[in-house]
């Protein structure tokens, strides 16, 4: 029975000894006996969400310092009540001034293992990367944020894999709009609007090796032609409808451009590409979907 007689006080002056601290309870890592429900291992436990700011590296060699969403999980055994959550951002907070990039994982996944005594582990830090995109022909130049996430897992045989995952969107013009807004021109005198949509390709690649952000955004670009723009004047609005004119797709398109893209670059082991072009025409959305395709690989 708790006492009524309990005094309602904080002490800012209450010093916490060893041998006080020794004598908390601590349910986290008690016997196989306080399990709940079946005793079988966890595949993750962790946190997730917690942030800080980063340092990445750019293409030039500077430094940019980004508000970071950090995941981090381990594996629990069967016959283990539970893990220490408090290591999990304590662990990462050992590095917080390092500079991040999908190889830098593999540290701290390592340490994970060590401090909770785990046999895998997994990581994902997800921000938005700032890169400059020049105008069409204003010369003016803006920046452009990409949703980015990078993650690691290390499994009980220590085997480390990476991935990025990177939203890149663009414009998609409907060759059959096209097609048919031109037959009422043609036919009938009638003003026409081919339809076009913002449409978003959400990509992940597992690397073979390092790969700055950059590149794989620059891939995007030349693969869709038609990345929406940030800074515009009229001249640009002109040429970025001469592009879509030019570069005019359907989803399947996009997915096989994107496809004959990172298939060719060696740094990727594999991928999985989802388009989805968000239809001015319909009040639903079309969508495809295309993996590499190795075995055992991302579907």
């Amino acid at each position: 029975m708790i006492s009524t007689n309990l005094k309602r006080f904080y002490d800012p002056t209450f010093v916490v000894t060893e041998q006080y601290k020794e004598s908390l309870p601590d349910l986290q890592n008690g016997p196989s006996s306080l399990i709940e429900g079946a005793n079988v291992p966890i595949q993750q436990v962790g946190i997730s969400n917690f942030k800080l700011p980063l340092k990445y590296p750019t293409p030039s060699g500077e430094l940019v310092t980004l508000e970071t969403s950090v995941d981090g999980y381990v594996g629990l055994d069967a016959g283990k009540k539970g893990i220490n959550m408090s290591r999990i951002m304590r662990t990462f907070y050992k590095y917080k001034d390092d500079v991040f990039h999908p190889d830098k994982l593999k540290d701290i996944l390592e340490q994970y293992q060590e401090d909770l005594e785990s046999r895998s582990a997994f990581l994902k830090l997800s921000f938005s990367y700032p890169m400059l995109q020049e105008s069409l022909r204003s010369g003016m130049s803006g920046y452009q944020y990409y949703n980015v996430a990078i993650e690691g897992k290390l499994d009980e045989n220590g085997v480390f894999t990476r991935f990025v995952h990177l939203d890149f969107e663009y414009s998609s013009a409907c060759p059959c709009s096209f097609e048919l807004a031109e037959h009422a021109r043609e036919t009938r005198d009638v003003a026409t609007i081919p339809h076009s949509q913002r449409s978003v390709a959400n990509i992940t690649v597992q690397l073979n090796s390092e790969m700055m952000l950059d590149d794989l955004v620059m891939a995007c670009r030349e693969a869709l032609k038609t990345e929406t723009q940030v800074m515009v004047k009229r001249e640009d609005e002109q040429a970025f409808a001469e592009m879509n004119g030019a570069y005019q797709k359907f989803v399947e398109d996009a997915a096989r451009l994107l496809y004959d893209e990172l298939n060719t670059d060696e740094r990727i082991r594999d991928f999985v590409v989802r388009c989805a072009h968000l239809e001015s025409l319909h009040s639903h959305d079309a969508v495809s979907r295309i993996c590499k395709g190795i075995p055992n690989g991302l579907r």
